[in-house]
């Protein structure tokens, strides 16, 4: 970290500012009392009370400090705070007693008093306490040379103080023994004191190191002071509130701070070992070191002070004698133990060594040490396996020599990155990248990278099938398994890349849906292998037709998609026919026949174009050409289709009407009306046919032709919800004609349905028997009006049904004569009743000869079949008078009434005839009476018998058109 970093995060840590403030005033009050006592405090009397109580006061202050520290934390260093709050309480009480003595007696301290006795007992629980403070050993043998080193320590500064004071002090006659012991005692206290420090100076624990560091200034403060005390020159002159007053002073106040400021430390995360690349590395080898030559140079000290009585020429006393044998015995003894120590380390090391030798030398990954310019220093015997080329081979090369081009950038800016990230944060990293391989080809290689005394180590193993593999499984997701173009996930990111980037806003960007037209009846006719012959056909056929930079894709089934790319053209209206002519030609394409095993197949394609706009979404553009698609097949198929935004209106529409058409039965909103059927001839009505209207809750009415588009729109829900419509209209339309029939008005009922709903199974025969038996309709007075001729459903199964509808006495009746490719296949196979003339013949047959030529061969048609002819659409009296002349034999239209209510129906059913132009004229069609429809009998064994209805009076006025 640098050091604005640094600062910073020591300004940012909680507390900061706290610790700051409390280590001035530790040094303002440390300082003020080292003023005080220079300056003498300004009497002798305050000199007393500060160099005495001011002492005792500060040590009791360091000892509540330790003892409440080691009660509220609970840790494996309390018990050396336990022992530092004794000591220092030891110190406080001897200071007391001295002040009892100098201030309150007033009189010398004797010598020896109760003072030295306190002041003797601090001494041992410091000792013991910084043992506790230090790294304890985990073997024997480290506990036996921590004894040992402190022996060392301790002798040698044994001999060199009783060589140069100790030993007068010993053989000083005047003074008793008492005395000269006491004398003696203080300074091998601190003896043992200072070797402690200096013992745990070297092997102090790496946790708490605050603490610890400020414990060991403390007591060395303390150490120091008492030193300088017992030399003969001070403590002849010394007196209490001196200036040495200031270093016990100081001593016991750091001592105080001691525990509290490690705790701050601990919070702001200083305590912690090797944090964050704060420790300097080089602290370690130094420490180490001096740790190694403590041995020797406690032997150098204890050896300064034998020579120091050889140069002084004294005979040498035997305390240094005996003191410095031990010393030399010691360090035999502890380097014979680090001898042993570490020739079992060595073997240790070995066998690990070997060890991970034989790990690296077996593994299946390749594992290389590069230095920090690149070059390989080591690459494993592994590497013949997996990279083909020898390990020897390697050592020597660049790094970069051997990785891809394209991805070397890559990798060095990854390796610089890790390298400049902090290791604790980020000890390794991941690379994956292409590694040439001794053949020459490239492998995927992954590398686990980590640090290694400033170059990198590669742990790599070769991952190139787990790469195939992974790549073959992302294109399996994005693209079609039958085709292999695109999917419609891969097809939506290419549009999403194409509406952004350096192309957002172009508008000559194209999406086209495309869709096969009579797919499905290749998959009926023969099977479905040939269908998908014919799609991976079809998709080579597109793929081939788009440019390099366009997509082709498949969505599913028959439906195809392409995008154009725009090409940041500005004549949209010329762009706008470029495309139109793309899908033109792409439509002709698709159209050619398709060699599918020896059949020759054709199909049609339906395409939706749909152009991007500005801020349009991918979705968007791609439901608009899906819209523009649909509306190509409804306009006839076969053909493109450019995308208006009135077809997403018309969407909106039809959805908004089909989601109110779902509720509209169940909610009554459905209606049954009736318009009257006329003979041509007499004006008689001769059969009602009926039709649905919906008025909605919003008070719109809705005709068939809007409701039933929107029902019949293919999909499965709308598709049950019109065979619904259908069973409602069928039965209402039954019902209201059985009671009609019990009023007399034996009238029969036109239901129209389609032939998809006439084969549906949700209209099975036997409900349509029910259906009359349960309302009691007479046989023959329900006509079946079949609405359309659906090239999909089977003719045999459609005539199937209306043989059996026949049975029960059903007529049928074909709609829409005239219109239609099917018309005269459903004359042919089907059993027709009534032929029912498509109201787009009936529209012209006045101003048009063409027109009128063509519905007369009609006629003259459905007569020399012996059918009825019923023509739809008869608004105006021209029309009426000319369907007449042609042979026609009935009309419906608003020429003689619209869809009636019920009450309306029978009103007109009780005057029983319409006014005909020109008065009434003689049949020219066989029918029954006044050209009534006939009514079919079924009897129990099967015959058929034909009756007529009965003539109605023509002296009631007749109903007016609705």
């Amino acid at each position: 970290m640098s050091a604005p970093g640094a600062l910073l995060a020591r300004q940012q840590a909680p507390g900061g500012g706290g610790s700051l403030i409390s280590q001035l005033g530790l040094a303002l009050v440390c300082g003020a009392y080292a003023v005080g006592s220079a300056l003498g405090w300004g009497s002798a009397q305050v000199a007393l009370i500060m160099g005495d109580f001011g002492l005792a006061a500060a040590a009791l202050i360091a000892a509540v400090s330790c003892f409440l520290y080691a009660r509220a934390r609970d840790s494996r260093f309390r018990p050396a705070w336990l022992l530092f709050a004794i000591s220092s309480a030891m110190a406080a009480c001897g200071n007391a007693v001295w002040g009892w003595y100098e201030v309150v007696l007033q009189r010398e301290v004797p010598s020896p008093s109760f003072a030295d006795l306190f002041f003797l007992c601090f001494g041992p629980p410091a000792i013991v306490g910084l043992l506790v403070l230090a790294k304890r050993p985990v073997t024997r043998a480290g506990w036996v040379c921590l004894v040992l080193d402190s022996w060392l320590i301790g002798g040698s500064l044994l001999t060199l103080s009783w060589s140069l004071a100790l030993a007068h002090t010993a053989h000083f006659e005047a003074e008793s023994t008492a005395h000269a012991a006491l004398s003696l005692a203080y300074p091998l206290l601190d003896i043992a004191l200072v070797s402690m420090v200096l013992a745990l100076h070297f092997r102090r624990s790496n946790a708490n190191r605050t603490a610890i560091n400020t414990a060991i200034a403390a007591l060395a403060t303390t150490v120091l002071c008492d030193a300088l005390f017992t030399s003969p020159l001070l403590r002849e002159s010394y007196r209490s509130g001196q200036l040495l007053d200031a270093g016990w002073f100081a001593g016991s106040l750091l001592l105080a701070y001691a525990p509290w400021g490690a705790r701050r430390a601990e919070q702001w995360g200083e305590g912690a070992p090797y944090h964050r690349g704060h420790r300097n590395p080089g602290s370690r080898p130094i420490g180490g070191s001096l740790a190694a030559l403590t041995p020797y140079l406690a032997a150098a000290v204890c050896t300064l002070g034998i020579l120091y009585n050889v140069i002084e020429g004294r005979r040498v006393d035997r305390v240094v004698v005996f003191t410095g044998c031990t010393v030399v015995l010691a360090l035999v003894v502890r380097q014979g133990i680090m001898l042993v120590d570490n020739i079992s380390l060595t073997q240790e090391l070995a066998q690990k060594e070997n060890h991970f030798r034989s790990l690296v030398q077996g593994s299946s990954d390749v594992i290389m040490i590069a230095a920090p310019t690149g070059i390989l220093r080591y690459v494993s015997p592994a590497a013949s396996g997996v990279y083909g080329r020898e390990a020897e081979e390697l050592i020597g090369s660049e790094l970069a020599s051997l990785i891809h081009a394209e991805d070397l950038g890559r990798v060095v800016h990854e390796v610089r990155r890790f390298l400049a990230a902090p290791p604790s944060e980020e000890p390794t990293t991941r690379i994956e990248c292409r590694f040439k391989s001794g053949t020459g080809e490239w492998l995927n290689v992954e590398s686990t990278v980590n640090r290694h005394q400033g170059g990198l180590i590669f742990n790599s193993r070769d991952v190139t099938e787990r790469v195939r593999l992974q790549a073959q499984l992302q294109h399996n997701a994005e693209h079609d398994p039958l085709t292999d173009l695109p999917n419609r996930a891969l097809f939506t990111a290419r549009v999403r890349q194409a509406l952004s980037g350096r192309r957002v806003g172009d508008p000559g960007t194209a999406v086209l849906y495309i869709d096969l037209d009579g797919f499905k009846a290749v998959n009926d006719t023969i099977g479905h292998q040939a269908g998908d012959e014919l799609l991976i056909q079809a998709a080579r056929r597109l793929q081939d037709s788009v440019r390099a930079g366009d997509t082709a894709a498949r969505l599913g089934g028959d439906e195809f998609a392409a995008l154009i790319v725009g090409e940041g053209s500005r004549d949209q209206a010329a762009r706008e026919c470029q495309v139109h002519e793309i899908a033109d030609r792409l439509r002709l394409t698709l159209s050619q026949p398709y060699r599918i095993g020896s059949n020759d197949v054709r199909v049609a394609a339906s395409i939706g174009v749909a152009f991007a706009e500005p801020g349009i979404s991918p979705t968007d553009l791609m439901r608009n050409a899906d819209l523009a698609m649909y509306r190509a097949k409804a306009g006839g198929k076969d053909r493109v289709e450019l995308y208006a935004p009135q077809m997403q209106a018309d969407v909106v529409r039809r959805t908004e009407l089909a989601t109110r058409l779902r509720t509209a039965l169940h909610d009554g909103e459905f209606a049954l009306l009736h318009q009257p059927v006329v003979s041509l001839t007499t004006g008689q009505v001769v059969s009602v046919a009926a039709q649905a209207r919906w008025r909605s809750t919003q008070g719109i009415l809705f005709t068939p032709a809007e409701f039933l588009r929107v029902a019949d729109n293919g999909d499965a829900q709308e598709g049950a919800r019109m065979a619904e419509l259908g069973r409602w209209l069928l039965e209402e339309a039954v019902e209201q004609a059985a009671e009609r029939n019990r009023a007399g008005h034996e009238v029969p009922v036109t239901v129209r349905l389609s032939a998809r709903r006439l084969v549906d199974k949700s209209l099975p025969l036997g409900s349509i028997e029910a259906l009359l038996t349960r309302h009691g309709l007479p046989s023959g007075s329900l006509i079946i009006e079949l609405a359309d001729s659906d090239p999909r459903i089977s003719f045999e199964e459609l005539e199937r049904r209306l043989v059996a509808l026949r049975r029960l006495g059903v007529r049928i009746a074909l709609d829409g004569f005239g219109s239609g490719y099917a018309a005269i296949n459903a004359l042919r196979r089907l059993p027709i009743d009534v032929l029912k003339l498509d109201r787009g013949l009936v529209e012209g047959v006045v101003e048009s000869a063409r027109l009128h030529k063509i519905t007369s061969g009609l006629l003259r048609i459905a007569c020399d079949l012996g059918m009825q002819s019923v023509a739809e659409g008869v608004d105006v009296p021209e029309q009426v008078t000319a369907l007449r002349a042609m042979g026609c034999t009935h009309g419906q239209g608003m020429a003689f009434s619209g869809p009636l209510d019920e009450y309306r129906l029978r009103r007109a059913l009780v005057r029983g005839e319409f006014p005909l132009p020109g008065g009434a004229a003689l049949p020219v069609l066989a029918g029954g009476p006044g050209g009534s429809l006939p009514v079919r009998h079924v009897g129990a064994n099967g015959s058929e018998t034909i009756t007529h209805p009965p003539m109605r009076s023509n002296s009631e006025t007749p109903v007016p058109p609705t």
